[in-house]
């Protein structure tokens, strides 16, 4: 195995990661990033991103992952392709191991690994990813203005969504596995309040339809047995999202659904010297400009910890 020795690694890409190697870059902490199993993050299967300042026409998800991986470059950040698979918190200076049997000593550690939306496993639902099918109704709403969209989920980000689309679209379907909601009580009465917004109890995904684009779902009702075809143009999957956090909760205070937390007001861990950003701590807003924000928090928060060690 082979051993290395850095000053500030960041584990994961996307927003928060590049951010943060941007910040850290430019104070001089070379930074060394491993962009992870899904390089650029969630972005990377987001087509159209128009609510990031700096983008006036807007910008597909990919390319401008690719322009904050060069941003970072430039300053001398060290990109790496490659996985993260084993970290050591327990003593300071930090141990973090990498897929291809690295073992990297850190003095600084910035977590950005992102959160994965959780989705239904339909063939149909992968194949029209992003061509009507999204799992944020904040970032790609917009696209269906004026259309027929469904919404799938029984909690509060599900009519969270239902309710912040009601005000876009057309038609919003609320698709609920169950007879009854999960969702907060002063949720569901919005839900139920609106009047263009329509809830399927006992009901579940069978297909989404369209070849090119989204045209309608099938769906399967569990009381009585019986398919039908509901014609929309958006699909919008909120069951929930998984924290990408599982190698570090042996060292790391996580919440009940796996989120690092952090302290008040900055992006300090419960260990000395480790820093998290992005969708990995936040469950609440989930945008790429928070994320970067934290990103940048991240590095200056990192930055001040080295100064205060003495590590040059």
């Amino acid at each position: 195995m082979t051993t290395e020795t850095t000053k500030c690694l960041i584990i994961g890409s996307g927003p928060a990661g590049y951010t943060a190697a941007i910040y850290a870059a430019r104070a001089g902490l070379k930074p060394v990033l491993y962009q992870g199993g899904q390089p650029g993050g969630q972005l990377t299967i987001t087509n159209d991103v128009e609510n990031y300042p700096g983008y006036p026409d807007g910008i597909m998800g990919p390319e401008m992952m690719m322009d904050f991986n060069k941003q970072a470059s430039r300053f001398g950040a060290d990109i790496r392709f490659g996985l993260v698979t084993k970290v050591d918190f327990s003593s300071y200076p930090h141990k973090v191991y990498t897929d291809d049997e690295k073992e990297i000593t850190a003095y600084s550690v910035i977590i950005s690994t992102g959160a994965s939306a959780k989705w239904l496993g339909l063939p149909s639902e992968t194949r029209l990813n992003g061509k009507g099918v999204s799992a944020c109704a904040v970032c790609d709403g917009f696209f269906f203005r004026n259309m027929d969209v469904a919404v799938v989920g029984a909690g509060d980000t599900a009519a969270e969504e239902a309710s912040y689309l009601s005000k876009l679209c057309k038609k919003v379907y609320l698709i609920v596995r169950k007879g009854e909601m999960r969702a907060s009580k002063i949720m569901q009465q919005r839900v139920f309040s609106t009047s263009n917004i329509e809830v399927l109890f006992h009901s579940e995904t069978e297909e989404i339809l369209g070849e090119e684009e989204v045209t309608g779902a099938k769906i399967f009702n569990s009381q009585t047995k019986t398919s039908k075809i509901i014609d929309i143009q958006g699909f919008f999957v909120a069951i929930g999202h998984q924290p990408n956090t599982a190698i570090f909760k042996d060292f790391l205070n996580l919440d009940a659904n796996g989120y690092i937390e952090t302290v008040k007001g900055s992006t300090k861990t419960n260990i000395e010297g480790v820093f998290a950003a992005g969708d990995a701590q936040d469950h609440v807003y989930r945008q790429a400009i928070t994320a970067a924000g934290t990103g940048c928090m991240a590095a200056l928060d990192s930055e001040r910890f080295l100064a205060m060690k003495g590590v040059h």
